[in-house]
């Protein structure tokens, strides 16, 4: 009850609303995606602390996208065919860009980690931001998602501005935790995901993954 009415007190929304909201969110975070298949490919060639600019950049675009979303330019974007046609053509055409050239990396194939230096392999932290970033902002599903889901938990008497941000930062902060484990995790798995046969084979897998997610997002409809 103490706890409850806390959040209450913060939020101007009952606890029952946000433990609903995390419920639901939780399950999206949690299936897999493309963050998840980014992470898989950063961490074991760039490092975690590229993984965890690769979190960074999904978080930024959380909060990119929440905001488009309360401020109603999302709504444009689900109405307009021609709008949702060019995002969601732009956003596919990133994740299938990154699926060719991982395909081409492991075609060519990779020279082991004893051969090339860490400053050739490693991407930079903005670059793993930046990759972070694109894969999320370019992706209208994001968008659709907030817009889907403010309505279901938002009421006037809560205060729409306010209570849309903290439903923003549940999931931002639910992506955070979630996919931050996920870069410990394969951290801690580099030693034996940096021979030159598993870079290929996990290039080989996120080129078909991400040109996978490419194609199914421009096949969404409104």
């Amino acid at each position: 009850m103490m706890v409850g009415a806390f959040f209450k007190k913060v939020t101007n929304m009952d606890f029952a609303t946000l433990v609903s909201f995390t419920f639901i969110a939780s399950l999206l975070v949690m299936s897999p995606g493309p963050n998840g298949v980014l992470i898989a490919k950063t961490v074991p060639t760039s490092g975690q602390r590229a993984g965890f600019a690769n979190v960074a950049g999904f978080v930024a675009a959380f909060y990119v996208h929440g905001a488009l979303s309360i401020f109603g330019i999302s709504l444009i974007l689900v109405q307009s065919a021609q709008a949702f046609f060019f995002a969601k053509m732009l956003g596919a055409a990133y994740l299938c860009w990154i699926g060719f050239k991982a395909l081409r990396e492991a075609w060519k194939g990779v020279p082991t980690a004893h051969d090339v230096t860490p400053a050739k392999q490693r991407r930079t932290l903005a670059k793993a931001f930046g990759e972070g970033f694109l894969t999320n902002a370019l992706n209208p599903k994001v968008s659709m998602f907030y817009m889907a889901a403010f309505p279901q938990f938002i009421t006037q008497a809560h205060g729409a501005l306010g209570a849309s941000f903290t439903l923003v930062m549940i999931h931002s902060f639910l992506n955070l935790v979630w996919f931050s484990a996920m870069v410990v995790l394969f951290s801690r798995l580099s030693g034996a995901t940096r021979n030159s046969s598993f870079q290929r084979w996990l290039k080989g897998v996120t080129g078909v993954v991400f040109i996978g997610f490419g194609a199914k997002l421009a096949s969404l409809k409104p």
